[in-house]
């Protein structure tokens, strides 16, 4: 059968990345569709080479805010037919000026591409945070009791469990390991999703974003934020999870899922 690689990666910046060797990495690791976050820019300031991706189809969805959040999705053009729909944001339009979601709508199954809000700047986006895994997981139940199948990846902000970050004690009361927002991925996975890396390496210990204040790439002192969550009833088809570790050219590096087709 036919497998197809679905790759995340928060560039931290399309256009850096662009200067640090991305279409080069985009040639060789050749996903089916990629999941791009944090593009921090709009269409209209991109180059030809840079919005056009030879094999592929682009969707972007921008931030109203300039140099802000964002995501992209390239999906190969023989995976994009005459059903095919991709839709932005979520249904609360809260959430719909910072550019965060791309649904991808496949045959049965949607591919939800999200940069989740980063709790850090005040107690008022943690709510704002907490309220967008609420908001998520409502349409996502909802596709659910229709029948579809689901795909949640991108940078979660958040590590799940203390075997998911480098320094879970030091960082109880820092935001991406609160309590409440690991109870948040906690409640994914009792209502139907599995974390399909987790779930194939249950003590495997790899991280998929390093400050870079702290140098702490080159100590391995990291978290695990970028996640690949799926509809239980998928997991069969999910081959592997590959974390590249070894990609550069971010401070978060790409995740990749291969699965028996869509």
């Amino acid at each position: 059968a036919c497998t197809v690689k679905i790759t995340t990666w928060n560039v931290n910046g399309y256009r850096a990345a662009h200067k640090k060797g991305f279409m080069e990495w985009l040639q060789t690791e050749s996903p089916d569709i990629l999941c791009l976050q944090e593009i921090k820019v709009k269409t209209e300031q991109l180059k030809d080479d840079q919005l056009n991706i030879p094999g592929y189809k682009t969707f972007w969805n921008s931030a109203i805010r300039p140099g802000y959040s964002g995501v992209a999705t390239f999906v190969r053009e023989e995976l994009v037919g005459s059903e095919t729909v991709l839709e932005n944001g979520l249904p609360d339009e809260r959430f719909d000026d910072e550019g965060r979601v791309i649904r991808f709508i496949h045959s049965n199954t949607v591919l939800f591409n999200i940069y989740f809000p980063n709790g850090q700047r005040g107690s008022d986006r943690l709510g704002y945070k907490l309220d967008f895994y609420a908001s998520l997981l409502e349409k996502c139940d909802e596709l659910h009791a229709q029948g579809k199948k689901v795909i949640i990846t991108g940078d979660f902000n958040t590590c799940h469990q203390p075997i998911d970050l480098k320094n879970p004690k030091a960082n109880e009361n820092n935001s991406g390991f609160l309590l409440e927002e690991r109870e948040w991925v906690s409640k994914y996975l009792k209502q139907g999703f599995v974390d399909a890396y987790r779930q194939i390496y249950p003590e495997k210990v790899e991280y998929t974003w390093w400050s870079v204040v702290t140098r702490a790439r080159e100590k391995n002192i990291g978290w695990r934020l970028d996640y690949f969550l799926v509809s239980s009833g998928m997991m069969n088809k999910v081959r592997d999870v590959v974390i590249h570790t070894d990609v550069m050219g971010s401070d978060h590096c790409p995740v990749s899922m291969i699965m028996d087709e869509l």
